[in-house]
């Protein structure tokens, strides 16, 4: 999966780990950080691995982009920044993997983002969450994007508009992360919810999480003639005619992928 500067990969059976490790900068997001980052998803996305978890090493899961890259940026670079971030966002719901967020210390701005982004997030019960540009000098716009689509519009405005920190458990209760776990035991609850998340078929799998980012924000018309074509489709792939064999002869599956 090549060598990194920035980030620790590594891959245990069918699941590959990517840890942001720079803790000394609070895993904050420069762009040669973003850009490693972006080459293991991609990277990852092109192996059989059914899971992919994101975490973060050192006191923080992450701190959001690095001031010092950005400052040293004129527009064009800023822009550049935000664009590569973007890529990486995206290519985190485009992997066929299930992608799931390890979520301890705290995740703020575009760190928020990265967790927003994944398929699915774990935090520790001492994680935190912020979109601290509220009350700074510059407004959390793009971090916002996939946290607005995760949490809802009011819930949205009070994190963007104070910048204030919200607990693990708010999170939850807000939908910006599926579990909270004591901290001792947020990598078995990472494993458990990825074990349970990447059963079945893997070719059905990869159809389905690429089809449900594709209907999400079209008009429920749109999003149904979409996946009515998916669906009938995939009903053809090896996975589905053995799943529904197996159901239909009250056997076990035996998954061809």
């Amino acid at each position: 999966m090549g060598e990194y500067e920035h980030i620790l990969v590594d891959e245990d059976g069918d699941t590959i780990t990517v840890t942001m490790n720079r803790a000394a900068r609070r895993n904050s997001l420069s762009a040669d950080h973003l850009r490693e980052l972006l080459a293991a998803f991609r990277a990852a996305g092109e192996t059989g691995a059914t899971g992919i978890v994101l975490a973060g090493a050192g006191p923080v899961f992450s701190a959001g982009h690095d001031f010092g890259d950005v400052a040293s940026r004129d527009l064009m670079g800023v822009r550049a920044l935000l664009t590569l971030c973007t890529d990486l966002m995206q290519t985190m719901q485009s992997v066929p993997q299930v992608v799931i967020a390890r979520v301890h210390g705290l995740a703020t701005a575009a760190g928020c983002q990265l967790v927003a982004s994944c398929d699915l997030a774990v935090a520790a019960a001492s994680a935190g969450f912020a979109l601290p540009g509220g009350k700074g000098g510059w407004f959390c716009h793009t971090p916002a994007v996939p946290v607005a689509r995760s949490i809802g519009r009011k819930r949205l405005m009070e994190l963007a508009l104070t910048g204030d920190v919200v607990d693990a458990a708010t999170a939850l209760d807000w939908g910006l992360v599926n579990r909270v776990a004591p901290d001792e035991a947020l990598d078995d609850a990472v494993a458990e919810l990825l074990a349970r998340a990447t059963r079945g078929s893997r070719a059905g799998k990869a159809m389905g999480k690429a089809t449900l980012y594709a209907q999400l924000d079209r008009p429920e018309a749109d999003a149904y003639a979409l996946a009515v074509e998916v669906m009938a489709s995939a009903s053809q792939l090896p996975g589905a005619r053995e799943g529904m064999a197996a159901f239909l002869e009250k056997r076990a599956a035996r998954w061809p992928d």
